[in-house]
């Protein structure tokens, strides 16, 4: 039998073409397997790996040579500093997303028995985070997919947070009541439709990522009903490319200010939006 070290570096090499990282991910899909952290691996390298462990490393080391995504494999990733579920039919949280929840942190601890609504929950990453980060806080999180409704109330429930959080399948706010909400936060589909994706990516479901012809059609659309429910803050993340498009169409708008902000690779990512209260709205 080989050892651990062996088996890591020879399925490695099937990976090459995937990922940077080939013997990283080797070891996750192993220790998926064994259920068990790094620091036992390397204390247990020179170990001979049973031939039946082996046997289910090769499959999954086959399965994700073809783009499937490593995510979706193991089903769980890394999120804000924690391990999220995630599976099949439902979006793979981004890191990129962690600054979105930043932002947002930022703004609802200067509010009290703050009240958010999240448009397009997904895995429910972002609703969760701020549920743990924000003690008093009532959110609604929102999506047309059940797929992902259930998922992200898997993960509330994993944080203990489900308390904060009522899933509703809904589009944007077509069947929830938003009266009194301090902010809408989301990361929509941005993405425009005939865009040509890397291979993992088209694993994920296309409703999650394509945000119409131009692909900012549905950031434009939630910013609209943000501002026709008197909504004060309103956060998303959006395309690197679409900082231009939505200046122009959040500057119809009454805003108090416009801030924009840019991704860990320093691409335009985002949009903080504070709208001057709507009198005339009830």
């Amino acid at each position: 039998m080989a050892s651990y070290k062996q088996i890591t570096k020879q399925y490695s090499q099937q990976l090459r073409e995937v990922t940077h990282i080939p013997q990283k991910e080797v070891e996750i899909l192993l220790l998926n397997i064994l259920q068990q952290n790094i620091i036992w691996l390397h204390l247990n390298f020179m170990d001979e790996c049973e031939v039946k462990v082996e046997n289910e490393l090769k499959q999954l080391v086959k399965k994700r040579a073809t783009n499937y995504p490593l995510e979706y494999i193991i089903k769980k990733a890394s999120f804000y500093g924690e391990s999220f579920i995630v599976s099949e039919g439902v979006l793979i949280p981004r890191p990129e997303t962690e600054i979105l929840v930043e932002k947002a942190e930022a703004i609802l601890k200067t509010i009290q028995n703050p009240k958010v609504v999240e448009v397009g929950v997904g895995s429910g990453i972002v609703s969760v985070m701020l549920a743990l980060l924000i003690p008093d806080i009532e959110i609604i999180a929102v999506d047309i997919n059940d797929k992902a409704l259930e998922l992200a109330s898997k993960n509330a429930k994993k944080f203990q947070v489900e308390d904060k959080i009522t899933f509703i399948n809904s589009d944007i706010f077509t069947s929830i009541d938003v009266k009194n909400f301090d902010m809408c936060i989301s990361n929509p589909p941005y993405i425009q439709s005939n865009s040509k994706l890397p291979d993992n990516v088209n694993f994920e479901p296309s409703n999650a990522l394509y945000g119409g012809d131009i692909g900012d059609e549905l950031l434009k659309n939630i910013a609209n009903q943000t501002v026709n429910n008197n909504i004060k803050y309103l956060l998303c993340e959006m395309g690197y490319d679409q900082k231009a498009s939505m200046q122009r169409h959040l500057a119809q708008f009454d805003t108090k200010s416009i801030e924009f902000y840019k991704d860990y690779d320093k691409f335009d990512r985002g949009f903080i939006c504070e709208f001057k209260e709507n009198k005339n709205v009830n």
